[in-house]
């Protein structure tokens, strides 16, 4: 993959989240469901239904009614008396939460049965009323409807249908059926034959719990094989209107259903055919406990017209679930507040655009974050894409808490956020890119450690200085200019190019500071910007390094007929101005004082010493493992005080033995009057070497002692 399609690639990385959300959102996965479910119980719990009081009651068989009236279950002749004061009360209509699947145990009947009794005891209790004749009889003169289960094991005999009870109201399509998308089951456990067909209705009391076991949802229908079947819920509402059809209006698209309509209520349902339940916060009006109906506590008024579910809240017959504002609730308060949402049009509603809405807010916010991301600088992004995730989770709560509206904005805002974050890291990998670049194509106008000093301290761009210790080495390469006259100009460029750029590669190895380049000539700066603590020693290895390649690419010229010059070289230390000087358009960055100074004489003293390599005391000092020849204590044009220089031997070819050297040197240094013998003695076997030469004309010339004047720079 080239440079140019791995860049692409990296900048489309953005889009990845995006590709990916629309796929989960688009295709309603289980962590979709689970991220929007919890979501929507989050706001339930920030705002709770509004309890308006609403004809709904639940007759609570609750512990207090156990306790007085005796455990469960209680004989059918007794809950047919509550069917009677029920009745006489008023209510529109009473739903069992209950299923009377088995006979009474409690019957006369059941007792000649299960002890086998005959005779005239038995006979006599064969002749009493029997409970479950007695509890239909006044079924069949109440408005009530019986429940029934519906699971997924197998009916017996292989069809279901058989055991449908025959109540129920009658469902009509409106539009194209939409049988397929009520929540499927195989199997009904439902009353007793003769109560289920006295009863006005019969309806399902399974709720579709999500996998978490939380009931957000109230079916209104369901399907037992391809048969739909009414549930408690809905069976309700049509025996209290004294209606006789369920209509089921199916969305547009085969979408599933869109609502349902019983009586004179037209009720907005999910397309599987449920009801979002948006539950209010516990109140005690909404149930009124068995046992005061019994004693007559209760005044008719108060259940008049009323819808009424009988169930439990008792802890011992374990019908408790869970709802989203996070605490267990008897079953029967499911429908219960249902029923109160239908009747006082109170919806929530998960729209049918409500995905594709939610696909375009994760499409274009996505976008947007990510552009943003690979676009602006990090804190301008960031606070950008935080306006959006904002404005996305303000217009999904303002759906929520204005208009009953359920629309998800977690999905979004976790793929946004993922294509900032993607778009971040691949727009500060651009950056670093960049950085990277910008640093290297500076490195070849500015010294690699002063470009990562600046990089890492913007501050030192400012204007001005500070006193520092530091080391320069100065060099010029000897005879260039005449090399120039001899051969084609554009050669002696290229040699110029190799030679100056392995001496200034050997300054950056040393970390070194290029300092400036003129013509043939290299300035390097040690401990700056960054203090070396051993600035002379390195100042000292980087000059012996240049100095011997600097022999070897001459020498390597000159063998192929090229008169190419030697270097000579000049190294010095001490305290200087350090900084920036200019002004506010430019700045030179460099070192200010005397010690700059002096380091370019001392490389210019060679060509009148003969050496190569120069270096002052400062730096010999500091670097006493390598073997220095003194050369004098030298005057600088212009200077009045004597600078100690020496030469590294460093050029063992052609010089003498260090030990002769300053046995001779201490001579001239003493004033000795044999110092000339010393000399010239040495001459005979090194007559190439530079100082021996040097001190040979001074002494022979009347000059006394190591103090040499310099009369030219």
């Amino acid at each position: 993959m080239d440079r140019c399609t791995r860049s692409i690639a990296l900048w489309l990385l953005p889009l990845l989240p995006l590709v990916l959300g629309i796929s989960l959102l688009l295709g309603d996965s289980i962590p979709v469901q689970t991220l929007r479910n919890h979501l929507f119980d989050q706001y339930q719990r920030w705002q709770p239904r509004n309890y308006i009081e609403a004809p709904v009651r639940i007759i609570d068989i609750d512990d207090a009614s156990l306790s007085r009236l005796g455990q469960w279950p209680w004989p059918r002749t007794r809950l047919a008396e509550l069917l009677d004061r029920l009745n006489a009360a008023g209510v529109a209509a009473i739903g069992f939460d209950v299923i009377f699947a088995e006979p009474d145990r409690t019957s006369p009947q059941a007792a000649v049965a299960l002890w086998g009794l005959h005779g005239r005891l038995g006979d006599e209790l064969a002749r009493l009323p029997d409970h479950d004749k007695v509890f239909a009889e006044h079924l069949k003169a109440s408005d009530a409807v019986l429940g029934f289960a519906v699971d997924h094991t197998p009916a017996a005999g292989g069809n279901a249908a058989n055991a449908i009870p025959k109540r129920m109201g009658r469902f009509v399509f409106s539009g194209e059926p939409a049988t397929n998308w009520l929540h499927p089951f195989s199997n009904l456990l439902g009353s007793l034959p003769d109560l289920a067909a006295a009863a006005k209705g019969n309806g399902a009391l399974t709720f579709v719990p999500d996998s978490d076991g939380i009931v957000r949802r109230v079916p209104l229908a369901l399907r037992v094989g391809d048969t739909p079947v009414g549930t408690l819920t809905s069976e309700v509402l049509r025996v209290g209107q004294g209606g006789g059809n369920v209509v089921l209006k199916s969305a547009e698209h085969g979408s599933g259903l869109a609502e349902i309509r019983i009586g004179e209520l037209t009720i907005p349902t999910t397309p599987h055919g449920e009801i979002w339940v948006h539950y209010s916060a516990p109140v005690a009006e909404r149930y009124i406990p068995a046992w005061q109906i019994y004693s007559g506590e209760v005044a008719p008024e108060k259940l008049a017209g009323h819808l009424v579910l009988i169930g439990s809240s008792a802890q011992g017959l374990m019908d408790l679930r869970f709802n989203p504002l996070g605490r267990l609730m008897p079953g029967v308060e499911a429908h219960a507040q249902a029923l109160e949402q239908i009747l006082n049009g109170q919806y929530l509603e998960r729209p049918s655009w409500a995905p594709g809405l939610e696909a375009i807010c994760l499409l274009i916010g996505g976008l947007c974050a990510g552009l943003l991301a690979l676009r602006l600088g990090a804190l301008t992004a960031a606070l950008a894409a935080l306006g959006l995730l904002t404005g996305l989770a303000f217009g999904s709560w303002q759906a929520f808490s204005a208009y009953g509206l359920l629309l998800d904005s977690a999905t979004p805002a976790i793929t946004i956020l993922l294509a900032f974050v993607i778009g971040s890291l691949v727009h500060h990998w651009a950056s670093e890119r960049e950085q990277r670049w910008i640093k290297q194509a500076f490195a070849r106008y500015v010294s690699p450690n002063r470009v990562a000093h600046l990089v890492d301290n913007p501050e030192a761009m400012e204007l001005g200085g500070r006193r520092q210790q530091c080391s320069f080495i100065f060099t010029d390469l000897a005879g260039f200019t005449s090399l120039m006259e001899k051969i084609d100009p554009a050669e002696a460029v290229a040699l110029l190019n190799a030679y100056l750029d392995e001496m200034i590669a050997i300054a950056f190895r040393h970390e070194g500071t290029l300092d400036r380049i003129v013509g043939d000539a290299v300035a390097i700066m040690f401990s700056a910007p960054l203090e070396q603590a051993d600035h002379r020693q390195r100042a000292l290895r980087c000059a012996i390094e240049m100095e011997r390649f600097a022999e070897r690419y001459a020498e390597d010229l000159q063998a192929r007929g090229i008169a190419f010059g030697h270097t000579r070289i000049g190294v010095h230390s001490g305290e200087v101005i350090v900084g920036n000087f200019g002004g506010s358009n430019i700045f030179d960055y460099r070192a200010l004082g005397d010690p700059v100074n002096t380091a370019a004489r001392l490389e210019s003293v060679n060509k009148h010493l003969g050496t190569h390599l120069c270096v002052s005391e400062s730096i010999a000092a500091d670097n006493p493992g390598v073997e220095m020849r003194p050369i004098g204590r030298l005057v600088l044009k212009g200077k009045t005080e004597a600078l100690a220089v020496f030469e590294p031997s460093i050029s063992p070819a052609g010089r003498c033995p260090l030990a002769d050297y300053l046995t001779a040197y201490a001579a001239m240094a003493e004033q000795s009057t044999d110092a000339l013998a010393h000399f010239d003695r040495l001459l005979t076997d090194y007559p190439d070497d530079p100082l021996l030469l040097l001190h040979r004309r001074r002494l022979a010339a009347g000059e006394r002692g190591d103090l040499i004047v310099m009369s030219e720079k």
